[in-house]
């Protein structure tokens, strides 16, 4: 059995046409006009149990739908999904025991209550007994060193304190598949790393299938073997991570502020993105040149910051879609 399976799969969403004007708008409420957005469109895909897979894509994308389609929160307008053999809008209760969700964007916990109350309370609400609960919670206790925030109120939690928690209390009924819609936003790195360490060795030791969604080519890169990438309701790639970053993952972007002006001409390999008075912004194609000779070329003596970034995921995303237009 696939862990997910989906066939087919839309969502349309209607919404109301507001008519300009006093008789405009009695017109739109007497006999209102509605226009159609196809959020998701036909996509067809399978996840395998085990796996962690990205589904990523810029805002709007379908990937959000999507997730709710597969959690039973969105009924689909046609087509089908399984998840772990379930029909998640049919069976959405008997679903909620095989997965756990956190969306970075939107909190589950209950603010006025401790984390550990709000594990003990999630432990409960999947009558899960209590020892087996308290045993749960040491063991992420001791994982994500939560000693020090864990009898803290979450209103007074950092975002990143938060995020762990969130993850913690999605687990406690140890789930088979883990949606994560952008588990790392606004975090810092050491935080970011720790939440990505911590979900390989979920993936590795539980078998828990793994799937992500995330503006941030970090966890896609550190995190998953495989890549799906959705625009306008549609899947414009299906493929390895190790193609993915063969193709397009292959460059990286220097900006660096220098102390002088210097005049700079493209070379095979590093192209000049911008060049305004003493800041200049480089991207350079890593299968022809290296970081060192992006720095070498700029004059390490004269630079007075720097910093290097992948090349944006929309801007990956965007080449990918062209080229499917093509």
């Amino acid at each position: 059995m696939k862990a997910i399976e989906v066939k087919n799969l839309s969502k349309t969403f209607k919404t109301k046409v507001k008519d300009k004007g006093i008789k405009g708008s009695l017109k739109s409420i007497i006999k209102p006009k509605y226009k159609e957005k196809k959020a998701v469109n036909k996509i067809n895909f399978e996840v395998e149990r085990g796996e962690i897979l990205a589904f990523i894509g810029p805002n709007g994308a379908g990937k959000s739908t999507t997730i709710k389609m597969l959690t039973g929160i969105l009924y689909p307008t046609s087509g089908e999904a399984l998840v772990m053999g379930i029909n998640p809008h049919k069976e959405r209760k008997k679903l909620a025991y095989k997965i756990g969700t956190v969306f970075g964007q939107k909190e589950q916990l209950w603010i006025h209550l401790t984390p550990y109350d709000n594990f003990k309370f999630f432990g409960a609400i999947y009558d899960i007994p209590e020892s087996v609960i308290e045993r749960r919670i040491e063991e992420y206790r001791s994982i994500f060193e939560l000693d020090e925030f864990i009898n803290t109120p979450v209103r007074g939690l950092s975002l990143g304190q938060r995020m762990i928690c969130e993850i913690v209390a999605s687990l406690i009924h140890e789930p088979e598949i883990l949606f994560l819609d952008e588990p790392t936003i606004g975090l810092d790195p050491v935080v970011k790393e720790k939440i990505r360490v911590f979900i390989k060795r979920l993936n590795k030791e539980k078998k828990t299938t793994i799937f992500l969604t995330s503006h941030d080519v970090g966890d896609i890169e550190k995190l998953c073997k495989r890549v799906i990438i959705v625009n306008d309701g549609h899947i414009v790639l299906d493929d390895s991570m190790e193609n993915l970053k063969y193709h397009y993952l292959n460059k990286k972007i220097v900006e660096a502020k220098m102390n002088t002006k210097i005049n700079l001409e493209d070379v095979d390999g590093i192209t000049i993105l911008k060049d305004k008075d003493y800041n200049l912004k480089l991207e350079v194609d890593l299968t022809k040149k290296s970081i060192s000779d992006a720095i070498k070329l700029l004059d390490p003596d004269k630079i007075i910051d720097i910093n290097i970034s992948n090349t944006p995921l929309e801007t990956i995303i965007s080449n990918i879609y062209k080229g499917t237009k093509e």
